[in-house]
């Protein structure tokens, strides 16, 4: 007989019962777990057999769905709002310059951008402006879960850049049929290198609309490999996506982890909803209390005579009206148990749960406050900022700064910009800040003092301040001078320096250049 060695009776003793695992979690003997054995695969393989199925469903939710379209329109507005501001912040000092010569540096850059950001001059379909573009790919990859853009070269004769840039569905992003075999080194039509580094993409071609209304499935379709960058460094795709896992190629829809819940939601409230209607429209029954023997008796023996007999005499529910009743009815009234009475609050923890997995606080979801006070609005707000925040930095990041180091080289090369050494030291060059909108206040005048005290104690500066209410401080300081010198000119004097209101007891701070404040004045 075959002695059994430590490892198989340890291994035996396990699955006989006789131990657990060390991690409940892990347990395959629970009843709760028993059937939950859920595989470990790499990134793609894992998500790129579903991407399809996930983001037609995304979709779908976004065209049908109100509370998933309004979620992605807030998000849309709070993270790129009305577009992003370029900062320029070239690092003087790894250049070997002074901050007065970054400051007209980034002027001098800046107002070129806006000519060319601020036309249609950006788009290569010559519809969108820059900061429309960058609504649409944050659209496209809270929707899709990414967003394709292919930099071309195109001359306009309304610019003197070259520069455009085309945005492409991501849909078009796929796998060749003669490179769908392993080891291809093509994956979600994205081609690796061994570090997985992408080297080229392969765009589909787009059909011709005629034969996509004509479902001619016999239609031939044709890829084109459009390489990462060109051979000296310049990017020919961008590629903006979210990457939550190692080795991940492609990006999810925003929706994925709670489409199962918006589906069931939508059908409980569409449940809901014919139920009332039929309530509704349901006002009473007529019931007759005599059995089917007397019934026949008095029809002479004649089972379908009664029913013929009702169905000529005709009773119409009216309100305010006397109903006379068929001999033998009675009427009952109908009082409908729906909508049940749970319905609202089970909404509003689903709510709550879809809202979680979006980055939005309940409140935002459906934009209701009325349940809310004002310490939990705030930190309900707050929260959601900090989200919006990186958001607004993935979409910077990966849209924005790109197509900035794009459009700057170009402007170097055209003698616009001076830049020495620019190839050498072009991350010094290309540095830069991006402003969204505002968050806004909730308490303006708290907030604002706030704001004066971070800066009293040299926390935090203009620019930041500004910053958080989409401004350019630079802008905000120029456009306070224009408005003190034409007071000057009229003879206005400027406004004082706001002060805090003095607590009991103390006296009012005076301002330099103001009379001190008396009596009930300084109150």
């Amino acid at each position: 007989m075959k002695p059994t060695s430590t490892h198989e009776m340890t291994t035996s003793a396990w699955y006989g019962g006789w131990g657990e695992h060390s991690h409940a979690g892990a347990s395959t003997h629970r009843k709760q777990l028993s059937n939950w054995m859920p595989m470990r695969l790499p990134a793609d393989v894992d998500l790129l057999p579903d991407l399809g199925a996930l983001t037609a469903r995304a979709r779908d939710l976004n065209r049908n769905n109100g509370v998933a379209a309004g979620s992605l329109q807030t998000l849309q507005d709070n993270v790129a709002g009305t577009g992003l501001r370029l900062a320029a912040s070239p690092d003087y000092r790894a250049l070997g310059k002074d901050p007065a010569w970054a400051e007209q540096w980034s002027r001098n850059v800046e107002s070129l951008w806006r000519t060319w950001a601020e036309s249609t001059a950006c788009d290569a379909a010559h519809e969108l402006t820059f900061n429309a573009m960058t609504r649409l790919v944050l659209r496209s990859g809270l929707e899709n879960g990414e967003a394709l853009a292919l930099p071309l070269w195109l001359a306009r004769p309304d610019t003197p850049f070259r520069t455009t840039i085309q945005l492409v569905e991501s849909d078009r992003l796929s796998t060749p049929y003669d490179r769908e075999y392993i080891g291809s080194g093509v994956v979600g039509g994205i081609e690796k290198d061994q570090y997985g580094r992408p080297a080229a993409y392969y765009i589909r071609d787009q059909p011709q609309i005629s034969d996509l209304f004509l479902f001619n499935w016999l239609v031939q379709l044709t890829w084109q490999r459009v390489p990462a960058e060109t051979p000296f460094g310049r990017k020919r795709v961008l590629h903006i996506h979210d990457k939550e896992r190692i080795g991940q190629s492609r990006g999810r829809p925003i929706l994925t982890p709670v489409i199962e819940q918006f589906r069931m939601l939508d059908s409980y409230q569409r449940t809901e909803l014919q139920s009332a209607i039929v309530n509704a429209l349901v006002a009473g029954v007529i019931e007759t209390p005599v059995d089917s023997s007397t019934l026949l008796e008095m029809v002479g023996g004649d089972p379908n005579a009664y029913l013929e007999h009702k169905n000529e005499y005709r009773v119409r529910l009216e309100g305010g009206s006397m109903i006379p009743l068929y001999p033998g009815d009675k009427m009952t009234p109908f009082v409908p148990a729906r909508p049940a009475a749970q319905f609202p609050a089970f909404v509003e923890t689903i709510m709550r749960q879809i809202g979680t997995s979006l980055g939005l606080p309940y409140e935002l979801v459906l934009k209701d406050f009325s349940k809310t006070n004002y310490s939990s609005a705030r930190a309900a707000l707050m929260e959601a900022w900090r989200f919006f925040a990186v958001r607004r930095s993935w979409l910077a990041t990966n849209w924005a700064a790109p197509v900035y180091r794009l459009w700057l080289e170009e402007a170097v090369d055209l003698g616009l910009v001076d830049a020495p050494g620019f190839y050498d030291n072009r991350e010094f060059y290309s540095r830069s800040k991006w402003i969204g909108m505002g968050k806004g206040y909730v308490d303006p005048v708290k907030e604002a003092e706030a704001a004066q005290l971070r800066m009293e104690i040299s926390i935090s500066t203009l620019e930041q301040e500004c910053a958080e209410q989409g401004l350019d401080w630079n802008e905000v300081l120029e456009q306070r001078r224009v408005e003190l010198d034409r007071m000057k000119e009229l003879g206005l004097a400027p406004p004082p320096l706001t002060q805090k209101s003095p607590a009991p007891g103390e006296q009012p701070e005076q301002v330099p250049g103001q009379p001190p404040k008396q009596g009930a004045l300084a109150a």
